[in-house]
């Protein structure tokens, strides 16, 4: 069978585990399901072109490779005569009705044509011809893919059948990859440029193929295969609009709160900090950073390497703090579950990143293939790439959520200078907080009701006591954002005891 001999003789081993991946839930539902109780939804565009091809492959495999007596392969079993629903709509473009009607002869698709409206039409339809499952081309990213799996039974209010997406976590470049690699034909609109086909009234060439030609008035585009960032597939849809994701009430947005600062919390994920074989250092770095551009740090928490550790922190403090910073937990291994959690707690699904898997194949290069891919799951909708040349790789953003790679203070240092210098940077520089620190010998007991007076006279100043060893001096720290209150408060401390009760010390 050619489609499932030119993957597999394909060195692109992506590729073959989308293909194995797509082919298997193809597969799984004709086991399910008997052939007469399924239907393919066609719409003569690239996705659904490569569904009908996966299905030709699948069908093929179900089937157990059979052969006519004389050795050639089944007919019926190379085209795949599944019943296939086509939505004819007046605003298509007559080229996706000439592929549509041409691909359903070559492949002897028992082609079913609806002239009404999706939900209608399939009412009617089901209702003359009791159908289980329908398969679909639907990949992540699409408008109505949110929510959906391999195999999702139909939305309420809608007919009951069982919604089968073999090509769900498919990227831009996965289907192209497809397309090409196994050398099916598909509609001409792709060769003008179009990206992404709608109808004659919202979807024009996607201008990112243009070619600059000034003795073509009309303008001229490449193929839609050279589109290199698959995340703007749908770039020529004129009524493209930014995606907005209300899961949490400020989405990624700042505002400054009634004590006039930020807040922000930092999540370490990491079981060696928990087992006491690894020491947390990056945190109280962080925290010097954020007081250096006059952010309030409101909590520190170790989670384990847990998806739903990770989740419930993230979820209680997104909502809490204007910023939440993530260590720990990204990567490919196994206890690497912090993007994980983050989509947890958003109530979103990981997705493929085709930009950070660029990213990954210039890093890693040919490690980064095959089922490796999962490195570049990011959660849907929410997620943005920060970058800046000093970089290897960009720092995700997830709404208020920043996740950081840093796996000591120095990359630390790199990544905070890189976050700060970015023209849209996330973080809002205020004032910073000032500090003040006294020593004394005074025993805790001497000095309890001086500071508990001196912290209700001084709400705006932070004044707190730590102690390295018993016998060691007491520490009083200081800190605030006005000068003037901070040196006001240390001078009433100092006056409250005899002279050279205090001395002043630098703690760095």
């Amino acid at each position: 069978m050619e489609i499932d001999h030119a993957v597999r003789e394909s060195s692109d081993r992506r590729l073959q585990t989308k293909y194995r991946n797509a082919v298997y839930v193809i597969q799984r539902a004709f086991a399910l399901y008997e052939f007469e109780q399924v239907a393919f939804s066609f719409n003569g565009g690239k996705d659904s072109t490569v569904l009908l091809h996966l299905l030709r492959a699948g069908y093929y495999l179900h089937k157990g490779k059979p052969e006519c007596s004389n050795g050639s392969l089944s007919d019926s079993v190379l085209k795949c005569p599944i019943r296939t629903i086509y939505f004819e709509s007046p605003c298509a473009f007559p080229e996706i009705n000439s592929f549509t009607y041409e691909t359903a002869t070559v492949y002897g698709l028992q082609l079913e044509t609806i002239h009404s409206d999706f939900k209608s039409g399939l009412e009617a339809l089901l209702k003359e011809k009791p159908t289980k499952a329908i398969f679909l081309g639907t990949r992540i990213g699409d408008p109505n893919a949110v929510g959906q799996e391999q195999f999702s039974p139909s939305s309420i209010g809608w007919p009951p059948f069982m919604r089968v997406n073999p090509i769900l976590d498919w990227s831009y470049r996965d289907v192209w990859a497809f397309i090409l690699t196994c050398k099916v034909q598909y509609c001409s609109l792709y060769d003008q440029g179009y990206t992404s086909i709608g109808s004659i009234y919202d979807t024009v060439p996607n201008a990112l193929l243009s070619i600059a030609d000034s003795a073509n008035t009309k303008g001229t585009f490449k193929p839609a295969y050279m589109l290199s960032d698959g995340r703007l597939e749908r770039a020529g849809r004129t009524k493209m609009h930014l995606k907005c994701n209300s899961t949490s009430p400020n989405n990624g947005v700042i505002s400054v709160n009634s004590s006039g600062f930020f807040t922000a919390s930092i999540v370490v994920v990491g079981d060696e900090i928990l087992f006491g074989t690894a020491e947390d250092k990056l945190s109280a770095a962080l925290c010097k950073k954020l007081y250096g551009i006059g952010w309030q740090v409101t909590r520190v928490a170790v989670v384990q390497n847990e998806i739903d550790s990770v989740a419930e922190e993230v979820e209680q403090r997104k909502f809490t703090n204007d910023m939440v910073f993530l260590f720990g937990g990204f990567g490919p291994m196994q206890s690497d579950v912090s993007l994980a959690g983050v989509a947890k707690a958003f109530g979103v699904r990981l997705a493929p990143d085709e930009e950070f898997e660029e990213y990954l194949r210039h890093l890693i290069g040919k490690h980064c293939t095959g089922d490796r891919n999962e490195m570049a799951l990011f959660p849907e909708g929410i997620t943005e790439l920060l970058q800046h040349e000093k970089l290897p790789l960009p720092l995700v953003k997830c709404q208020n959520v920043i996740i950081l790679a840093a796996t000591n203070v120095c990359e630390l240092e790199t990544q905070w200078d890189c976050l700060l210098e970015l023209p849209n940077t996330p973080l809002v520089r205020l004032t910073p907080f000032m500090s003040k620190h006294l020593s004394s010998m005074l025993s805790d007991v001497e000095i309890a009701q001086t500071i508990s007076k001196l912290c209700l006279e001084f709400p705006d100043v932070y004044i707190g006591c730590q102690r390295k060893s018993r016998v060691k001096p007491l520490i009083i720290s200081f800190v605030g954002k006005d000068k003037t209150r901070i040196e006001l408060a240390a001078g009433r401390l100092c006056n409250s005891f005899p002279e050279g009760a205090f001395s002043e010390v630098n703690c760095g």
